[in-house]
C-alpha cells in the first residue's frame, strides 16, 4: 500500500512562505489524485487543494486561492504545496492525501505536518 510522508512544516511570520512536500512510497502514486487538507485546533479537517495525475485539473479552497499553489512531480513521487502570504488563520496540521479516482474518497493519508503562522 502506498505510504505518504509530509515534510516542510514549521513556524513562520505572517506574510511569509512555506513549501510543503509529500512523498509517496510507490510508483503507482503517479496515477493518483492528490490533495492537501488541514486541521486547526478545535476545528474539523478541511480541504485545501487538489491536483489530478496529469496536473491539468487543480482546485483550491476559496480561503487559499491566489496564495497557495499545488504541484506534483510524478518522476519523484512528490506533490508540493507552496504557501505564500501566510496568515495566522492558516495555522494547522497539514495532511497529504490520495485517492485512486475522482469518485473515491481520499483513503490514503500522511501523518501530517504542523504549520504555525505567528502574527
Amino acid at each position: 500500500q502506498v505510504q505518504l510522508v509530509e515534510s516542510g512544516g514549521g513556524l513562520v511570520q505572517a506574510g511569509g512562505s512555506l513549501r510543503l512536500s509529500c512523498t509517496a512510497s510507490e510508483r503507482t502514486f503517479s496515477t493518483y489524485i492528490m490533495g492537501w487538507f488541514r486541521q486547526a485546533p478545535g476545528k474539523e479537517r478541511e480541504f485545501v487543494a487538489q491536483i489530478n495525475w496529469t496536473g491539468g485539473n487543480i482546485f483550491y479552497a476559496d480561503s487559499v486561492k491566489g496564495r497557495f499553489a499545488i504541484s506534483r512531480d510524478n518522476a519523484k513521487n512528490t506533490v508540493n504545496l507552496q504557501m505564500n502570504s501566510l496568515k495566522p488563520e492558516d495555522t494547522a496540521v497539514y495532511y497529504c492525501a490520495a485517492r485512486a479516482r475522482v469518485i473515491d474518497p481520499f483513503g490514503l493519508w500522511g501523518q501530517g505536518t504542523q504549520v504555525t503562522v505567528s502574527s
